[in-house]
């Protein structure tokens, strides 16, 4: 199953986490927010659309993040996680059990789903190359 999420950036450089509800799959889980891919969507298009469903904001999307299968036994995810920004209304959870602005730093003090931590990582590692002295 494709799927997408969106690392929601804010103006102080956090990015948006969203856990996972008990009636969810993978419940209590962070996940970065998204969905599933409709036919005939494209991924940024589902992104706008999942967003303003789960969230009720509006999002610009950049670039991909990372390209991620991950085999969760009775199904296999393909992830594909974009940056984004909301350019419209504060994101309030529909869908999630709570939301929380985390600086990249602190990322890997949540238990992600599985399918999420590659892109995690790669986060944490891009801020690294950044933030070290040349």
């Amino acid at each position: 199953m494709k799927v997408v999420g969106a690392i929601i950036h804010n103006d102080a450089n956090e990015i948006l986490c969203a856990l996972r509800s008990g009636t969810m799959s993978l419940p209590n889980l962070w996940e970065f927010p998204g969905g599933k891919i409709e036919e005939g969507e494209q991924p940024k298009e589902t992104l706008r659309r999942e967003i303003q469903e789960e969230l009720g904001c509006d999002i610009e999307v950049f670039d991909l993040v990372e390209d991620t299968t991950y085999d969760y036994g009775n199904i296999i995810i393909n992830l594909l996680t974009y940056h984004a920004r909301i350019v419209a209304g504060k994101p309030v959870p529909a869908e999630h059990a709570a939301l929380l602005w985390l600086s990249v730093t602190s990322l890997q003090s949540l238990v992600w789903a599985p399918a999420d931590i590659p892109a995690v990582q790669r986060l944490m590692a891009a801020h690294t190359e950044v933030a070290e002295p040349a």
